[in-house]
C-alpha cells in the first residue's frame, strides 16, 4: 500500500486473512516486533506471518491485517527503530535513540492505518488492534495517541527494549504510557521464562501504566515444554478463554462461529 510517511513515498506491505463472506468484519490491525538484537539484516526482509493467531481470530469471523513497517517485511524504506551510529551493533540502549525509533515505527502505523480502515471489507466500528513484543508495545501506545479508532488493545508478550539493556524499563514503561488516553481496557498476555522480559519486569511495566491512569487486565501462562514465554501467541489453548471473556466484553466476537 503506498503511503507518505515523513515526508517519503513508500509501499508497505501487508498480508491479510478473511473469514468466508462478504462482511464487512470486525478487524484485527496486528503488529509484528523486532529481529531479535537488530544486528542480522537479513531477518529484515522476512514477514511476520502468525497463522495461528489469524485463524484463531478468523474462526470468530474476525478479518487480520497484518503492516510491516518500513524496511521491514517487504515494506520499502529503511528499517530504522532505534539503531546507533554503527548499525552493525544492533538495536541500541540509549534511551534516546530507542525512544525515537519507537516513535517512527508509530509514525508507520499513523500512515498506513486510514488506509486499511478503508478498506471495503473492514467493519470501522469493530476495530481491535495489537500486537507482539515490540508490536505489542506500539499497539498499547498508538491506541492511546489515537484513541477514538480502536474498542480493543491487544498486547502479546510486549515491549520494546529487552532486559539485557539497563534502561529497558525505563524506555518500556514510558512507552506504554502514551497507551494512557485510550479510554477502553487493554489486555496483557505474557509468558513465564521469557528470554526478553521476565514477569516480574512487564508486571512492573504493567503497574507502571495502570498508575499513569491506564486501564487494562494483565495474564501470565507458564509456556507448554519446548517452549519459551515469548512465544506463547502460537498457544491458543494458554489465553483463549481470556480473549474470549475480554473480546466480548468489549462488545466483539469472541466465540467461533
Amino acid at each position: 500500500m503506498p503511503v507518505t510517511v515523513d515526508g517519503e513515498s513508500v509501499k508497505l506491505a501487508t498480508i491479510t486473512y478473511k473469514p468466508a463472506g462478504n462482511g464487512p468484519f470486525a478487524t484485527l490491525i496486528f503488529h509484528h516486533g523486532s529481529t531479535g538484537r537488530g544486528n542480522d539484516p537479513a531477518a529484515f526482509a522476512r514477514p511476520y506471518n502468525p497463522t495461528v493467531l489469524a485463524q484463531w481470530f478468523t474462526d470468530r469471523g474476525w478479518a487480520v491485517i497484518l503492516p510491516s513497517r518500513r524496511g521491514r517485511g517487504g515494506s520499502e524504506g529503511l528499517y530504522d527503530e532505534g539503531f546507533g551510529a554503527n548499525r552493525a551493533y544492533g538495536y541500541s540502549c540509549e534511551e534516546t535513540l530507542a525512544l525515537a525509533g519507537a516513535d517512527r515505527a508509530l509514525r508507520d502505523i499513523d500512515a498506513i492505518t486510514p488506509l486499511l480502515l478503508a478498506q471495503p471489507f473492514v467493519d470501522r466500528g469493530r476495530v481491535a488492534v495489537g500486537g507482539l513484543s515490540r508490536g505489542g508495545s506500539l499497539a498499547i501506545a498508538w491506541t492511546g495517541r489515537q484513541p477514538t479508532v480502536a474498542r480493543a488493545a491487544i498486547n502479546f508478550v510486549g515491549g520494546w527494549m529487552g532486559e539485557a539493556c539497563s534502561s529497558a524499563a525505563s524506555i518500556n514503561q514510558n512507552l506504554f504510557r502514551h497507551g494512557v488516553p485510550f479510554p477502553h481496557p487493554s489486555v496483557w498476555l505474557y509468558g513465564d521464562n521469557d528470554p526478553f522480559y521476565r514477569l516480574v519486569h512487564s508486571r512492573a511495566n504493567f503497574a507502571a501504566f495502570r498508575a499513569a491512569g491506564g486501564r487494562g487486565t494483565f495474564h501470565e501462562y507458564a509456556p507448554p515444554p519446548g517452549l519459551n514465554g515469548h512465544q506463547i501467541i502460537s498457544v491458543p489453548g494458554l489465553w483463549n478463554d481470556a480473549m474470549e471473556t475480554y473480546l466480548m466484553e468489549r462488545g466483539l466476537p469472541g466465540r467461533p462461529r
